[in-house]
């Protein structure tokens, strides 16, 4: 296993499903800041269900799709960055990111995205990696400003979350706007 250090107290790592019971308390603590954005927060609500979250993303790796890794400060999952989804073939995939409140205002979710990032340009030669988000989402749609993406534009009425239908913004950074 790996585990890429973030600053002296923190680590980015894989997430896998062995770790489902640190990953389910973990979003259990997470989930009044991460229910309204990410949907398979909302549905993670048991053992089985938070294992079946990182199976899928488990499954997803293993046919170089999306993959999913946690952030764990002093030794505690905190939250987490993943490529939602990941075409090599196109060259195009998506990050996004989620953190409970303990690990808030450390820059770890930059740190992290940019390791992401960095990884997607130079060793996988994407050419294009996107952020959605909801607008009301402040947090994510800042983040996705210190990572640099351009917004690209609005999604009205993309997807339905509680009954009611959200609108996605598409934020994007190119391999060629992208710091070497």
């Amino acid at each position: 296993m790996f585990a890429l250090p973030l600053d002296d107290q923190a680590q980015l790592r894989p997430l896998e499903p062995w770790q489902a019971p640190e990953f389910l308390a973990h979003i259990d603590r997470a989930r009044p800041n991460v229910d309204p954005w990410i949907p398979w927060a909302s549905r993670s609500t048991d053992l089985a269900s938070a294992t079946a979250v990182l199976q899928r993303y488990a499954d997803s790796q293993a046919a170089d799709g999306g993959r999913i890794y946690g952030i764990w400060l002093e030794g505690r999952l905190v939250g987490g960055v993943m490529f939602v989804t990941f075409d090599a073939g196109s060259g195009v995939c998506e990050i996004g990111c989620w953190l409970e409140a303990d690990g808030a205002g450390r820059g770890l979710v930059t740190r992290s995205c940019r390791a992401l990032i960095d990884w997607a340009f130079k060793e996988r030669g994407m050419s294009r990696v996107e952020w959605w988000v909801a607008p009301e989402n402040v947090r994510s749609v800042a983040a996705a400003r210190r990572l640099g993406m351009t917004r690209e534009g609005v999604l009205r009425r993309r997807y339905p979350h509680r009954g009611v239908r959200q609108d996605s913004e598409v934020w994007a950074v190119l391999a060629d706007e992208w710091p070497a």
